[in-house]
């Protein structure tokens, strides 16, 4: 067994030992640009004037939330299909509001949301709606 004497290897990294000098900072939405945020989305559920209000479904961006008032006995149930629209974030005072999607306005009933008693009739304008503008933005 003659040959080369054997020679023991320093062991082996991989990387580097050393540590990078600038920290790493992790992405955010305005690194995406100005008008790209990230938004809050509509509760699947919440309370509004004396209703109580469930999301049964959503596509892209609009939605159907059922829709119960329970002042009665026997609660009267209706549907409401809207263009879900979102804003960019806005000051008052002091305290920054972030962006959120939010439900249409009472005065834009008709043309961003409806209401109908009948489930099937609301995901008919569902699937009209999406068909029609993608969603609605």
């Amino acid at each position: 067994m003659n040959g080369a004497p054997k020679r023991k290897h320093a062991p082996a990294y991989v990387g580097s030992l050393m540590q990078d000098p600038t920290p790493k900072t992790r992405a955010t939405a305005e690194a995406w640009g100005k008008k790209r945020h990230l938004y809050k989305p509509l509760p699947k559920q919440f309370r509004r004037d004396g209703f109580d209000y469930r999301q049964i479904a959503r596509e892209r961006n609009a939605s159907i939330c059922e829709q119960t008032w329970n002042g009665c006995r026997n609660p009267s149930i209706a549907y409401e299909v809207v263009r879900v629209r979102r804003h960019d974030g806005f000051q008052i005072g002091s305290r920054f509001i972030p962006p959120a999607e939010v439900y249409p306005r009472s005065e834009r009933w008709g043309e961003l949301g409806w209401t109908f008693c009948d489930k099937g009739a609301a995901f008919a304008k569902l699937r009209e709606i999406t068909a029609t503008t993608g969603g609605g933005t």
